[in-house]
């Protein structure tokens, strides 16, 4: 959960206006959390105090209604409807806030059960609930070493028919300005980025570095490399600082939790 907030925050500044530079800093006063973050700790929020996924979106998501870079447009659509019900999409948002469902959940079969569920209530295209789930289950299968980080490409490819693309071609799709924005091409793309890394902040390097949707990129990236390495104490207290008192209660029942039951 952290993983993918710290890559939502970093990846932030770089989604619109700026393009990312060999050795850039991390963090600058230009980075902020976005609508990636909100929805990231409304699913957690939702997990830790038993409350329906949909409920806990709207709560969230109108406490900040206006986070760095706004919410999508079928999205907000989505947040302002009177009587919001579930859209045919396939929106990356569904695979973006999704990790606290593989680091909360023990079985696999849960982990898909409730990437689903949290992913329906908002996107109920089948593309949007794979890459909710493709997400949460990488989570699972890192943190637990279900598999290693040698068969993630095969794993993924048999069980969520994803082809990951050589980084190669991500990053010339980004520096032609394409902006991905989909399940489909998001969530197998930050697999890659993560699969070219060789540590947590160098995973976050390479999906900010691809361009496009940076801050969902990396915060899917993020969200896959804390379940394999360990974040840098240093890079998460910096990312503490940018995020208000409630989130930082949220992220404090989370790590209990995990304390407690793993």
């Amino acid at each position: 959960m952290l993983g993918a907030i710290i890559g939502d925050i970093v990846g932030s500044r770089f989604e619109f206006d700026q393009k990312p530079t060999e050795d850039f800093e991390l963090f600058s006063d230009d980075c902020s959390y976005t609508d990636d973050t909100i929805c990231t700790v409304a699913i957690a929020d939702a997990i830790l105090n038993g409350k329906p996924y949909k409920d806990s979106l709207l709560d969230w998501c109108h406490r900040y209604p206006n986070p760095m870079g706004g919410y999508g447009a079928m999205f907000h659509q989505w947040l302002e409807s009177a009587n919001p019900l579930p859209v045919a999409s396939y929106g990356n948002g569904s695979a973006m806030r999704v990790s606290p469902v593989g680091w909360l959940f023990n079985e696999y079969q849960d982990v898909l059960s409730q990437a689903k569920q949290s992913a329906e209530c908002s996107h109920c295209h089948s593309e949007g609930i794979k890459g909710a789930q493709c997400v949460a289950t990488l989570v699972y299968w890192l943190r637990t070493c279900r598999i290693t980080r040698d068969e993630v490409e095969g794993a993924v490819a048999r069980n969520f028919g994803y082809e990951l693309p050589p980084l190669k071609d991500i990053n010339r799709l980004g520096s032609l300005g394409h902006f991905d924005s989909t399940c489909q091409e998001t969530v197998p793309w930050a697999i890659r980025c993560f699969l070219e890394s060789n540590s947590f902040e160098d995973a976050i390097r390479i999906a900010v570095m691809a361009q496009g949707d940076t801050d969902t990129k990396a915060a899917i990236t993020g969200a896959i490399a804390e379940a394999y390495y360990e974040v840098p104490t240093e890079i998460a207290q910096k990312a503490f600082s940018y995020l208000p008192a409630e989130v930082l209660d949220i992220l404090q029942q989370f790590y209990k939790r995990l304390e407690e039951t793993m």
